[in-house]
């Protein structure tokens, strides 16, 4: 009998949509070995991290708190000496053994591609008093029956592909999470169909580039064939990330203007709007490629909301490659911009290449853009005064609650009251009608229509 049974545990997720999921699966597995998942704010014999390693300030972070937290006491009535701590996730994989020795009370090291090692690699650290860590570089999708416990009743993450062949030259992705694997489109299409039956109203599709979903699986990408199929499954909602500029097809945007339950928001990637900055990214667009598709989507899609990601001082950048960035959000009109400081991530080119840019002068570029992308949100949200917009409700505020908080087919944060008649919970995963009145940087706010 495993050595977990009626332990307690807890999960701690960093970094982006594919590592929410990783956590529900760890969640999962851990539950179905007799492991007994604790409520926020209690102390648990077992704390696993799942990291990401993205960006500088990420592992500064998660080594933190896995510092503070490694060598405690258990809880009451343990018989363990010291809480369990394991690690993984992106810093797991990228570190291994190393990270051992560089935390050395770390328990249990695993990475991005044998989760499901995690039981056995936790009962012989219990049973040894021994750190153990293990790594696999590549391994085949975790299969649909693999246990998972999800974060929401009423949404899902749908993992339709892992790793990613683009190798930006900035990103350490590709070196953590492996090449390019896609699901079989009928088990992807199956398990849809399950989480429907099971009650969800959303689900997020995830891939680090869904794009090019079905490239190594069919000889070519088959994105829109899976949303198509998807769509007839009876899901209300459905959105995915990440997609990259290079392979968005005509074929997925005619997908997204015809399959009714896509909802019309899209996270496109852009990164810097300088050509000679996109070549030394080797991202294989141009600024007038990606501003082509972003007419295509509007056209195809008019209401559709627009979300992207920008790095400032990528190495070499220049005053003029900035101003093309600048003028290329500004042009745009998005909905939301991500925007980072390039961090310099060992391993991958950008690494090696040579900059002198003061960083006050990258910090100025930075506050310059923060101030357009806080415009352009405002902007964007004004747009909804007046208007009546479904909203898929998630909770209700952790400062007031009394005030539900959900999202708009757009991706908007939505706010409205909850009736003095209703009990909150009673709204948590409908979707409901709310008159927005009221529209900020970052929400919208209304009345709900009863």
């Amino acid at each position: 009998m495993t050595d977990l049974v009626g332990r307690t545990f807890e999960v701690k997720v960093f970094g982006c949509q594919m590592n929410r999921n990783d956590a529900e699966l760890v969640r999962g597995i851990l539950s179905a070995s007799g492991a007994i998942e604790v409520e926020e704010g209690e102390t648990s014999e077992i704390v696993v991290f799942m990291t990401c390693c993205v960006r500088e300030k990420a592992d500064t972070r998660v080594f933190g708190q896995i510092s503070s937290i490694a060598g405690e006491y258990p809880p009451e009535g343990s018989d363990l000496s010291k809480r369990i701590v394991a690690v993984g996730g992106c810093i797991g994989q990228r570190d291994g053994e190393k990270l051992v020795d560089m935390l050395p009370l770390v328990d249990v090291v695993f990475g991005t591609h044998n989760i499901e090692d995690l039981p056995v690699l936790l009962d012989e650290a219990i049973a040894r008093g021994l750190p153990q860590a293990r790594l696999v570089d590549d391994r085949e999708p975790y299969a649909a029956d693999t246990p998972k416990l999800r974060e929401s009743r009423f949404h899902a993450w749908l993992p339709i592909m892992k790793g990613c062949n683009n190798f930006c030259t900035y990103c350490i992705v590709p070196y953590v999470r492996g090449r390019e694997m896609s699901r079989p489109l009928e088990e992807i299409v199956a398990e849809a169909s399950a989480l429907v039956d099971d009650g969800v109203r959303e689900i997020t599709l995830l891939g680090q580039n869904v794009n090019s979903y079905g490239s190594d699986l069919y000889g070519r990408p088959r994105f829109a064939e899976a949303l198509r199929a998807i769509g007839e499954t009876g899901i209300e909602r459905l959105r995915f990330v990440t997609s990259h500029p290079k392979d968005l097809s005509d074929e997925t945007i005619e997908a997204m203007a015809e399959v009714s339950c896509v909802m019309p928001a899209l996270h496109l990637p852009v990164q810097s709007g300088s050509d000679r900055i996109l070549e030394a990214m080797n991202r294989r667009y141009t600024a007038d490629h990606y501003l082509g598709i972003i007419d295509r989507l509007r056209e195809a899609v008019p209401d559709i909301a627009l979300s992207t990601d920008v790095i400032v001082g990528f190495p070499g950048e220049t005053a003029e490659d900035f101003e093309k960035t600048f003028d290329l959000i500004r042009s745009v009109g998005y909905a939301q911009v991500f925007t980072f400081i390039y961090s310099k991530r060992a391993g991958t080119p950008a690494a090696t290449m040579p900059d002198d840019t003061p960083r006050e002068v990258i910090q100025e570029r930075f506050d310059r853009l923060v101030q357009i992308v806080q415009d352009g949100a405002w902007a964007f949200n004004q747009g909804s005064l007046g208007k009546t917009l479904p909203v898929l409700v998630e909770g209700a505020s952790k400062r007031f609650g009394a005030i539900m908080a959900g999202k708009s087919p757009q991706n908007q944060t939505v706010h409205f009251a909850c009736p003095v008649d209703m009990a909150t919970d009673s709204l948590v995963g409908k979707i409901v009608d709310v008159n927005v009145d009221l529209a900020r940087t970052w929400y919208v706010s209304g009345e709900l229509v009863r």
